[in-house]
């Protein structure tokens, strides 16, 4: 199968698989993160892009709220549903197997350490999704699904507190999202991650003196 063929029906398989109820995770997440898996790819001058593809089209199959208690376990679940769709598209069983662990590994709530260059590469690139402008982006579309505050009017960056991203929007890039950039597996993925992350401390930079504030991050 083609790759154009290849993308256009696990497009479809997704869109039916997708409820509407979650923009961050959508047909159009999955595009980007196989654009980063490409980019990535190409720099390292590794990685399947049969593979790949399907890994980032299928990684979200099954998606759960990032509040819920099953949330650690999504990747797994996405795994074993995509079984069959990858058995119906032609994938033979040890490239299903190669592509189910790319799946697994991708979550960062999963902890599971990438064993091949696909599932590295695969996870850097929806990590990237966490950062820069779009970051920043899903950062607060998550926010106000979660129904999580700005920040703390009193203490912005946590100078006298712990920082509580389930409280606090703001507090997430502390206590994850400025950190990601260092737990990129690929070296191409640390490149661009590092990239995102600068724009991301200027956007800090800009808010805090919007409120003045001091940006302690």
């Amino acid at each position: 199968m083609k790759q154009a063929e290849l993308e256009r029906r696990l497009e479809s398989v997704l869109r039916e698989h997708d409820d509407g109820s979650d923009a961050s995770h959508d047909v159009h997440h999955a595009r980007r993160v196989l654009i980063n898996a490409r980019e990535i790819a190409g720099r390292e001058g590794a990685g399947d892009l049969r593979l790949l593809t399907a890994a980032a089209y299928l990684h979200d199959l099954v998606n759960l709220p990032k509040d819920s208690p099953q949330r650690a376990q999504a990747s797994q679940l996405s795994a074993e549903a995509a079984a069959p769709i990858l058995h119906e598209l032609g994938f033979d069983d040890a490239e299903i197997s190669a592509i189910q662990h790319i799946i697994i590994a991708h979550s960062f709530s999963a902890n599971v350490m990438p064993a091949t260059p696909e599932a590295k590469i695969l996870q850097d690139a929806d990590r990237m999704e966490a950062l820069g402008a779009l970051g920043i982006a899903r950062t607060f579309y998550v926010a106000g699904k979660l129904e999580s505050g700005l920040f703390d009017g009193d203490d912005p960056f946590a100078a006298n507190r712990t920082p509580d991203d389930k409280r606090f929007a703001i507090d997430h890039f502390k206590v994850k999202l400025l950190g990601l950039a260092g737990t990129m597996q690929t070296a191409a993925g640390r490149e661009l991650a590092t990239e995102r992350t600068a724009s991301m401390r200027r956007y800090l930079d800009e808010l805090a003196r919007e409120i003045g504030a001091d940006n302690l991050w």
